[in-house]
């Protein structure tokens, strides 16, 4: 019987199965009542009484071995069809899809580039500021209309602390600690008390510059808005001045650059006027300068706001702004070529 036992051993030590029916039939073949085991199992009353107790052992390890065995071909089986179940054939080969700039990033950095190269550099304050740096160092009086253009997010416990509206109070700041010449760029997310829709948002990102020396002309901002205009949307770009109000320039304008959908012979985009307006400027006004601790008898200078949102939207054709929000990948993966 010891011979016996060592040979199904020996078997049962290479067992292999190629599918689950083979492995059931081993599992018969072994473990079942009839089954080879079982069999031994029956003939060991017939074993000599002084050979019962190493028989006995081995007996038990061919048991044991046999179910550890056959245990292990059936995990193993599960494990491929667990696999198989969740492959999915539409997956890309990669573990992990590289990652994007979002549209909004790339821009503003394609904007804060082209300033760089015209001599600009960056500035950065705070977004819960005061209502001095955002309103009153601005040219906004108390009463003043010109804060009803604003619908600004206050902090209850404390009146005077908002979110800021633009990123004005950024310069602010920096006519507070240093003096002339100035130039600088303001990038930055600010914040109004607006319903979300796909024309409009609760928070955006705005770019806005600065430049005060001696003898700055209103020549000298239309030559730098030209210059940016044509290296953001091509050299063909025409851009055009009208008259606005804004409380801490004066004279102040908005403007338009030539539509690049139609070329600036008319169109849905551009309403058929041929333009489309992409920014806010003007000579910054004497107040805002003796606000802030500069000789405005001294120096002169000029500013210039925009909204990154605004200027994406005409570069991409993106109509509906809360896409820049939503984190949507399959939005954001159509700008992997633009990186």
């Amino acid at each position: 019987m010891l011979t016996k036992i060592e040979q199904l051993l020996a078997e049962v030590e290479n067992l292999t199965a190629t599918n689950a029916e083979e492995l059931e039939a081993l599992r018969i073949k072994y473990l079942s009542k009839k089954g080879a085991i079982n069999a031994l199992m029956a003939d060991f009353r017939n074993v000599p009484a002084e050979q019962k107790k190493e028989v006995g052992m081995k007996l038990n390890e061919l048991k044991n071995r046999a179910q550890e065995r056959i245990s292990a071909l059936k995990e193993a089986f599960e494990c491929m069809d667990n696999d198989a179940a969740e492959l999915d054939l539409t997956r890309t080969a990669y573990p992990v899809n590289l990652g994007t700039r979002h549209p909004l990033t790339i821009v503003r950095n394609e904007i804060i580039n082209i300033f760089n190269r015209l001599g600009f550099t960056i500035a950065d304050g705070p977004e819960v500021e005061d209502d001095w740096h955002v309103f009153s160092s601005m040219n906004f009086p108390e009463d003043h209309p010109a804060r009803d253009m604003q619908d600004t997010f206050f902090i209850e416990s404390h009146p005077d602390i908002i979110l800021r509206t633009h990123t004005s109070s950024v310069q602010s700041r920096i006519m507070e600690a240093n003096q002339p010449p100035i130039r600088v760029i303001c990038p930055g997310r600010v914040y109004r008390n607006e319903a979300i829709s796909y024309r409009a948002h609760c928070f955006f990102h705005q770019v806005e510059g600065l430049y005060i020396d001696k003898n700055v002309s209103f020549t000298d901002l239309k030559q730098v808005l030209l210059q940016f205009a044509q290296e953001m949307f091509g050299p063909d770009t025409k851009i055009r001045l009208r008259p606005s109000y804004f409380p801490f320039t004066e004279p102040s304008a908005e403007m338009d650059i030539s539509c690049d959908i139609c070329g600036g012979k008319g169109c849905n985009f551009c309403k058929h006027t041929g333009w489309v307006e992409i920014l806010g400027c003007g000579m910054v006004d004497p107040a805002v300068l003796e606000s802030n601790g500069i000789d405005s008898k001294v120096y002169t200078g000029y500013a210039f706001g925009m909204g990154v949102e605004r200027i994406t939207n005409l570069k991409y054709k993106v109509k509906d702004l809360r896409m820049f929000s939503e984190n949507d990948t399959r939005f954001l993966e159509e700008f992997e070529s633009a990186n």
